[in-house]
């Protein structure tokens, strides 16, 4: 039987390989074998996590965590490595853009092993994010570039890979799958919604967590008086991220929002469904609010979904508390059609087929 290892690092690529997953068990033709760098140490990444999620535990967990992106990155491409070659599977599947996606396609190229990479394409064309940097990279040494969108394609092409023998496929979104997948058991399992009192569509989620925001004092001295301003008309619901909770103390920044404790998939799930609009940095929050049919304001420069912001589901304001409540106001007067697709549908068996092809 063929193998495959699939190598993750961040809970959001958990959630994304429990599609690829499922279908590889579903087929029975494909062996998998999942390492887990440990990259984003969370305590909700425990047994019950895996059972909920219906994920199959890590066969490897590496726990290489709290470190600088290069001692990070090295002790994972020493251990990746080892496993790799006492595994000696035909590819190695990688997600995104994270530390543990980029050692994890070095790991494989130089052992000769094709690499798979899930959500291939996607450009902010900010260098100094660490992401950018990964995500170029792990393209350019890649055998299948699986791509979310047309513009994923349009931006390898623009750069040259077509030149190149890699494998360039436009499969959708593969967190699409996910959303419609979970949405069900996350109605069933979670309890966020009673538990915080909060009423359907008189609430916003906001999430701030990249370093271009929490770095800067007065970038994220904005964005919190933005998001203040706000909860005078809407109350604002903010799981909040370890590094952002340690910078407002440091920066002594108050705030009169609700901050609660990061959240677990499904109770995200459930708060995306009650909200009245998303403000946030995450990349994937934005299209699961889109999915979840509700607007998003981009705290950031840039997007790599610029088709939700030309398709007018988004907007980006970066810091700026004025262009945040402009926003704001102007999405409670907008009516947009979400039933436009955007980002494909059934998703990991596209995926699935292509990686099978790719191995034979």
């Amino acid at each position: 039987m063929k193998k495959i290892v699939t190598i993750l690092g961040a809970r959001p690529q958990f959630v994304k390989a429990a599609v690829l997953s499922r279908v590889v068990q579903n087929h029975q033709e494909i062996e998998e074998v999942i390492i887990h760098t440990g990259q984003h140490f969370d305590a909700n990444m425990s047994d019950i996590f895996f059972e909920e999620m219906q994920i199959p535990k890590p066969k490897y967990n590496l726990a290489i965590n709290s470190l600088s992106h290069g001692a990070m990155t090295g002790q994972m491409l020493t251990k990746i490595e080892e496993i790799l070659i006492a595994e000696k599977p035909e590819a190695v599947i990688i997600y995104g853009d994270t530390n543990s996606t980029i050692a994890g396609a070095l790991a494989a190229k130089k052992l000769h092993i094709k690499v798979v990479h899930i959500e291939a394409g996607l450009r902010s064309f900010n260098m100094k994010m660490p992401e950018e940097v990964n995500r170029i990279l792990t393209d350019r040494i890649s055998d299948l570039l699986s791509c979310p969108t047309e513009t994923a394609v349009r931006n390898l092409q623009k750069e040259g890979f077509s030149n190149l023998p890699i494998s360039i496929e436009k499969h959708g979104d593969i967190m699409k799958d996910a959303v419609e997948y979970y949405s069900k058991f996350s109605a069933e399992k979670s309890t966020i919604i009673s538990e915080h009192s909060l009423v359907k569509n008189k609430f916003v989620l906001a999430t701030i967590h990249r370093q271009e925001n929490t770095d800067y004092k007065d970038k994220l001295k904005n964005i919190f008086a933005g998001l203040d301003e706000i909860n005078q008309y809407k109350k604002v619901i903010l799981p909040l991220h370890p590094r952002t909770k340690k910078l407002l103390e440091k920066y002594k920044i108050e705030t009169k929002i609700t901050l609660i404790n990061p959240v677990g998939y499904f109770d995200m799930l459930e708060l995306l469904k009650h909200c009245n609009l998303v403000v946030t940095d995450s990349g994937g929050l934005q299209k699961e609010a889109f999915f979840n049919k509700k607007y998003c304001i981009i705290a950031r420069e840039e997007t790599e979904w610029i088709e939700l912001v030309e398709n007018g589901f988004a907007k980006i304001v970066g810091s700026s508390q004025q262009k945040m409540i402009i926003s704001f106001q102007e999405f409670q007067k907008h009516k947009s059609d979400f039933s436009l697709s955007l980002y494909g549908d059934n998703v990991g068996e596209k995926i699935y087929q292509s990686i099978k092809k790719l191995i034979q």
